[in-house]
């Protein structure tokens, strides 16, 4: 039942929340009042946090890596868990930066664009700093807690100049593709519509050198047993990831080879019991693979590179 606005004091708010099981009620309480631009858009914002909306959707956006990422309705929302990920492609891409002069970065399932806003923004403002990893805890999936990343810049402080990265990112879902075109129009980056590879410019064919994928990986079977805030209102293409969670996984890992440039990285997110056979999918399709993870932030990725040509004979 929706409250008056003139009742809507912090305290009261926090005890909405409570009641309706948000565990950092508190938080999200400070979060709503900032946020909210009169009492009355205050009042909505709480009836749909209470009715069992995403917080991130109530506010139109997500904190990641220290940005604020716009997050539509029916948009995925970036976990925090992902932030491992970023940070491991950043440390990669900086890597290619000593390499080459612009390195090609491409976000896959990019969703509302997180990834590739965490390396266009890191990358473009901190060039000669390696990444902070993530510190603090962790809630559930799309809550908020303390986790952050704090040589991170805010969003609005970057300038749009000549970028030190070449970046892109895909997504099938419009609403998705619409909400990234915004996330990284203030670093220039490239969003796709389209079924993975398919919408990518065909000069990018081995010329990738950084791959960062974080696609669908919850086994059909289990996405009722998901909390209702990602089982209801997020789309059922960003979490069903078939039988065994990995038929994104296998088309992302089987078409990388092609697109990567030689020493190129295939980073892909996924679940710590997966992880062994999402390694074996990359052996197969010919790349060198590692199992990497953060046990603060429940992350697990797995990194391919695939090789680069050796030294010619000695003549």
């Amino acid at each position: 039942m929706s409250v008056s606005p003139s009742l809507l004091t912090h305290s009261a708010i926090t005890a909405r929340l409570r009641a309706a099981g948000c565990v950092f009620a508190e938080d999200e309480a400070d979060l709503l009042i900032s946020t909210a631009r009169t009492s009355a858009a205050l009042a909505a914002m709480v009836d749909r946090r209470v009715a069992g909306l995403p917080l991130e959707h109530v506010l139109g956006w997500a904190e990641f890596c220290g940005l604020r990422v716009a997050v539509d309705p029916g948009v995925f929302v970036p976990r925090r868990r992902s932030e491992f990920l970023a940070a491991q492609a950043i440390t990669l891409t900086r890597r290619a930066l000593a390499r080459t002069s612009r390195p090609v970065v491409v976000d896959l399932c990019c969703g509302s664009g997180a990834l590739a806003a965490a390396l266009s923004s890191t990358l473009s403002a901190t060039q000669q700093t390696e990444p902070t990893e993530p510190t603090g805890s962790i809630g559930p999936a799309g809550s908020i807690g303390p986790a952050g990343f704090a040589a991170t810049p805010p969003v609005e402080a970057q300038a749009i100049e000549v970028q030190a990265i070449e970046v892109h990112a895909v997504d099938i879902d419009p609403a998705a593709v619409r909400c990234a075109r915004r996330n990284l129009a203030p670093s220039g980056g490239h969003v796709h519509q389209g079924d993975l590879y398919e919408p990518l410019p065909d000069r990018l064919r081995g010329r990738i050198d950084v791959l960062v994928a974080s696609p669908p990986y919850v086994p059909t079977g289990e996405i009722g047993l998901l909390p209702g805030e990602a089982r209801d209102h997020e789309p059922p293409v960003a979490l069903d990831g078939g039988a065994d969670g990995l038929d994104i996984v296998r088309r992302v890992i089987a078409a990388a080879p092609g697109w990567l440039a030689p020493g190129g990285h295939l980073l892909v997110e996924t679940s710590a019991r997966q992880a062994a056979d999402t390694a074996k999918a990359m052996a197969r399709a010919g790349l060198a693979a590692r199992v990497t993870g953060s046990d603060e932030l429940y992350a697990t990725a797995v990194i391919g590179t695939r090789p680069a040509p050796g030294p010619g004979p000695v003549r």
